[in-house]
């Protein structure tokens, strides 16, 4: 199953109840939350507070990634409040075998990502101790950039390595700069978790979702 991600940072946070209740009606099975602080990533978001009154307010799978240093800090507390995933960046990670043992002794599903900068090679020795791995496919800290094809062979070889370890379950998700005319490059690399932002909430949330979906659900076929 191909799973559809809209991200809350591109939503109008004066309507955002509104617009996930939007995106679930049509047709998201995923929430992508993302975590900024300013000093991984340029920018700043949002955090724990936000997380816990989304969570009350949603059954959507919450697909939280943490663009912050010292991950390991925060982990526990993120899924107490309701993450289903968390993913943390490999850049981040002095020890990436403790933090990932670390994050699987909670409530919620491990994903690691990668940057643009970082070879993948880097990942896959974790692919066997993940849930989901993630290929940022623009410089992490702002929406609305444009998809990196330079990543696209990043998704291909992270596809072939679960193929050829048996890894059947792994989560291929992509994030940033991915849109209805652009998806399916991703897809046909071996992606299964759309991460859209601008694409789904800039203009009509439902519509929007409505359309990837069936993108998605003809890819499918």
């Amino acid at each position: 199953m191909i799973h559809l991600a809209p991200s809350i940072l591109s939503a109008d946070f004066l309507q955002l109840g509104k617009q996930i209740d939007q995106v679930k009606k049509g047709g998201a099975d995923y929430l992508h939350f993302d975590v900024m602080d300013g000093v991984f990533v340029p920018s700043i978001s949002f955090g724990m507070p936000v997380l816990e009154n989304v969570k009350k307010s949603t059954d959507l799978f919450l697909d939280v990634h943490l663009m912050i240093t010292e991950p390991e800090k925060y982990v526990e507390k993120f899924a107490e409040l309701g993450a289903d995933m968390v993913t943390v960046h490999l850049e981040t990670l002095k020890d990436p075998d403790a933090i990932l043992a670390r994050m699987h002794n909670t409530t919620a599903k491990v994903g690691l990502a990668i940057n643009p900068a970082t070879p993948v090679e880097e990942l896959l020795p974790y692919l066997h101790k993940i849930d989901m791995a993630v290929i940022m496919t623009v410089q992490p800290g702002f929406g609305g950039q444009s998809y990196l094809s330079k990543c696209t062979e990043k998704i291909e070889k992270v596809a072939a390595h679960a193929k050829t370890h048996k890894l059947d379950e792994l989560l291929i998700e992509v994030d940033g700069g991915v849109k209805l005319d652009n998806v399916e490059t991703p897809l046909k690399a071996g992606a299964n978790v759309i991460v859209a932002g601008s694409a789904i909430f800039l203009g009509d949330a439902k519509a929007n979702t409505k359309a990837f979906v069936k993108e998605l659900q003809t890819f499918e076929k």
